[in-house]
């Protein structure tokens, strides 16, 4: 392989690192929320070059220690457990793109990333209060997570509501129920 010809590959494959990271919605939150502090736009950045020398600096990765360094990641530059399952995701196809790169084959990588790319949502979270929380403004604070989906343009909202407490099925919280050390006591429905 001539010298041009792995640069260009390998500029393929940190293009396909890059497009794989700012696909993933755990991250895309994390730095739009600035949990990774003041620099959370540049702890991004940074995350790219990091996860392709990894990459290059270990042969032969298994997929669950990609997982493994990008939860770490996850956790210390931003503050953030990965809970959506979406690390094994991610984790694939970091390690197919690597194959990729490792074969040579930048028709696969440049596919992969357009394919990345074009499935690229922009996700949003923001922290709602329910009405009934905005009159009761000494209880503990419970707030709703509005997430918000752009896919080519198109955009669905989902906000996840607090249950309502009319159904017969459940039951109130007494004063009573609530022990000084925060625990609630469920009763079975008599």
């Amino acid at each position: 392989m001539m010298a041009g010809a792995g640069e260009e590959s390998r500029a393929l494959y940190r293009a396909g690192v890059r497009a794989a990271l700012e696909a993933w919605p755990a991250l895309q939150i994390a730095v739009d929320n600035g949990f990774g502090g003041v620099h959370s736009q540049e702890k991004a950045e940074w995350l790219c070059g990091a996860v392709e020398d990894y990459f290059f600096r270990n042969a032969d990765l298994e997929l669950d220690e990609v997982e493994d360094f990008l939860g770490e990641l996850m956790t210390n530059e931003f503050d953030t457990v990965v809970e959506d399952g979406s690390l094994p995701q991610v984790s694939q196809q970091l390690q197919t793109m690597f194959h990729h790169f490792q074969r040579g084959d930048g028709a696969a990588l440049k596919e992969m990333t357009s394919h990345i790319t074009q499935k690229k949502r922009k996700v949003t979270a923001t922290a709602l209060k329910t009405a009934k929380q905005a009159d009761e403004a000494e209880a503990d604070t419970v707030e709703e997570m509005e997430v918000t989906a752009v896919n080519n343009g198109d955009t669905t909202d989902r906000v996840c509501p607090q249950p309502e407490s009319s159904d017969s099925n459940f039951q109130t919280i007494k004063e009573e129920d609530i022990v000084e050390d925060g625990w609630t006591i469920v009763r079975r429905k008599k």
